[in-house]
C-alpha cells in the first residue's frame, strides 16, 4: 500500500495583492516522519508558502494536502489541517498571550472540546516533552527567551499535529538553549520542517534540505550534500558560519 505524504504541495501559485509573484510553481513531497529544512534568501516565498500548509493563506492555483487532507476553504476542514499542521513562529510572544504556561498550553486543545483531567494531562504533556514541567504556573513572560520558544513549542504539540513547521527556531538563541532545543526537537516523533538560515542547524535536525528562490524549488538533496556544494549557496545567497566545514561536521 501507498504512504500517503505527510505534505503535498503540487503546482502551488501565489502573488501578493500588488501583483507581485511569490510562488511559481512549487511543488514539494514530505513523507511521514521526514525532517526537512526549507532554506533561501529572504523574499524566497519561505513564509508564504508555510502559511499554505494551514490554510492562512488560500493559493492562487495549485494543491496542498496534509496527510491526504486537502488543505480548502470549508471551516471543518480548515480546523482539521490546523490541527494537523502546527506552526512555530519566530517570535514566541505572538503564541503566548495568557496568564500562565498552563493556560496557554491549554488553549488550543481546550478549543478542541477537552476538559478536566484529559485536558490537564495534554498540558502536562506537552510540557514534559519540551522540559518545561515546572514552569507550569508561570507568567510567560517572566520567562527567558529560550523558554518562551520552547513553551510556544509546547502550545502546538498540545494539539498532537502530525507536521511541526517552525520558522527560524534557533535565531535569538544563545549556544546552550540553541542545544536544548535541538535535543528537544531531535526527540520529537513528527514529521519537521524547519525554515531557518541557520544552516549548521539544518545540517544537525534534518537529513533532507529544500531551497526555494524566487517563489521557485531549486535545489532538493540531502543536507550534507547541498551545504557542501558551494556554488550552489552562493546562487542563492546562502552562507555557512567561517570555518564551518559540512563534510566534516557530526549530525
Amino acid at each position: 500500500m501507498e504512504t500517503v505524504a505527510a505534505l503535498a504541495v503540487r503546482d502551488l501559485h501565489y502573488a501578493y495583492p500588488d501583483g507581485h509573484p511569490a510562488l511559481r510553481g512549487v511543488t514539494l513531497t514530505v513523507a511521514p516522519g521526514e525532517r526537512v529544512a526549507l532554506l533561501g534568501p529572504n523574499g524566497a516565498g519561505k513564509t508564504t508558502l508555510v502559511l499554505h500548509l494551514n490554510g492562512i493563506l488560500a493559493a492562487a492555483s495549485g494543491d496542498v494536502s496534509v496527510g491526504g487532507l486537502p488543505v480548502r476553504g470549508d471551516r471543518a476542514t480548515l480546523a482539521e489541517v490546523r490541527r494537523r499542521v502546527g506552526i512555530v513562529f519566530q517570535d514566541p510572544d505572538d503564541q503566548l498571550f495568557l496568564p500562565t504556561v498552563a493556560e496557554d498550553v491549554a488553549f488550543g486543545p481546550a478549543n478542541l472540546g477537552l476538559r478536566g483531567a484529559q485536558l490537564r494531562e495534554r498540558v502536562a504533556q506537552a510540557l514534559a516533552a519540551v522540559g518545561m514541567s515546572a514552569h507550569a504556573d508561570r507568567s510567560p513572560h517572566h520567562l527567558s527567551f529560550g523558554q518562551r520558544r520552547r513553551v510556544a513549542v509546547a502550545t502546538v504539540l498540545a494539539m498532537r499535529p502530525q507536521v511541526l513547521v517552525l520558522d527560524e527556531p534557533s535565531s535569538n538563541l544563545d549556544p546552550a538553549a540553541r542545544r536544548e532545543l535541538a535535543e528537544i526537537l531531535r526527540a520529537l516523533p513528527v514529521t519537521l520542517l524547519l525554515v531557518t538560515h541557520d544552516l549548521p542547524y539544518a545540517l544537525e535536525l534534518c537529513e533532507r534540505a529544500v531551497i526555494l528562490d524566487e517563489g521557485r524549488v531549486v535545489a532538493d538533496a540531502g543536507t550534507r550534500e547541498l551545504l557542501a556544494d558551494a556554488e550552489v549557496l552562493a546562487r542563492h545567497r546562502l552562507e555557512l558560519p567561517y570555518g564551518f566545514a559540512p563534510g566534516l561536521a557530526t549530525g
